[in-house]
């Protein structure tokens, strides 16, 4: 990758040391970026703004890339509506505000497909975000993230501040967070059939009918996305990031349950949420804007997060 714009500036990461940040901070020490701040939790609470100030005053940036972020799947986002809203748009708004305040170069901000209206016209084109509301269960979460394109496009505007505003859908990889009250689909199903197969049980429970779709994008490739954005995007309108490709609920279990080697069966717990019925992103923008094409075929790249986990938990598949 040939990077002309980013060589030699001071690039904040915040949420570097997280799940898709720990990928971003690997492909950008690969092409030798080397001048990289990537703030603790511990020592900069974000949902603080006195810490976004201290952490602006300290590093100086001259690129920003806020990836940091409360996120769950839909039981964490049922449990905790208020607090998902809350963090993430205090966390969001007053890091692209005080970047502008202090004269950061350029921002760029990570979106969400959940700020998606429910029943958006498949596939999601970035015009369409704003012909509805969000599926429910995630709508504080979705919104609150999408109050930053608002807000990039405002500062823009009136200040003329560089900010621009990706949506990755669905990421899934080695390094995910495999908890069991708050991870996304994929790897909370990977736990659920590696559990039941060393408890030895027969039955496997999970969400809703099988029937929504999802696209899933290698967590890899949303970096080299988010990268070449950082790079090449300067303009107001937001950028999908995804595969253009879905797949089923139902096909992603059975396809997940034969790769973890289980043999038991599929419960499908209709009395839970199955969520947004269908999502699936038009990348065209991202391939024309900025050369992005997700490289990982899905089966590659399950698999390579499988068995990333079995190895993890010491787990011989």
């Amino acid at each position: 990758m040939e990077l002309n714009y980013l060589k030699n500036k001071r690039i904040l990461v915040t949420g570097g040391a997280g799940f898709l940040g720990s990928h971003l901070i690997d492909l950008m020490k690969k092409n030798n970026l080397l001048n990289i701040f990537i703030p603790k939790k511990e020592d900069y609470d974000l949902v603080e703004e006195e810490n976004i100030l201290r952490l602006l005053n300290e590093f100086k940036p001259n690129v920003v890339i806020h990836l940091a972020a409360l996120v769950g799947g839909i039981g964490a986002n049922r449990l905790n509506p208020a607090k998902f809203f809350y963090e993430n748009a205090k966390m969001g708004i007053n890091m692209l505000h005080h970047s502008y305040m202090k004269g950061v170069d350029k921002a760029v901000m990570i979106g969400t497909i959940c700020a998606y209206p429910k029943h958006t016209p498949v596939p999601f084109k970035e015009e369409y975000l704003w012909e509805g509301y969000p599926e429910e269960t995630n709508a504080p979460y979705g919104l609150a993230k999408k109050m930053l394109l608002v807000q990039s496009q405002a500062y823009r505007n009136q200040y003329g501040f560089n900010s621009i505003y990706l949506l990755p859908v669905n990421l899934y990889g080695p390094r995910d967070n495999f908890h069991p009250e708050h991870s996304h689909v994929i790897p909370a199903m990977i736990k659920k059939f590696f559990d039941a197969k060393l408890d030895n049980k027969d039955r496997v429970t999970l969400w809703g009918d099988g029937s929504p779709t999802r696209e899933f994008l290698y967590v890899e490739d949303a970096a080299e996305g988010i990268l070449l954005a950082a790079e090449k995007y300067n303009k107001p309108d937001p950028i999908n990031l995804g595969t253009g490709k879905e797949i089923s609920i139902k096909d992603l279990a059975e396809l997940i349950k034969k790769f973890c080697g289980f043999d038991g069966e599929i419960y499908w717990d209709t009395n839970k949420p199955n969520g947004q019925p269908r999502r699936c992103l038009h990348v065209e923008k991202a391939k024309g804007e900025i050369g992005f094409e997700a490289k990982t075929p899905f089966n590659v790249g399950l698999k390579k997060t499988i068995e990333w986990y079995a190895k993890e938990r010491g787990i011989n598949i």
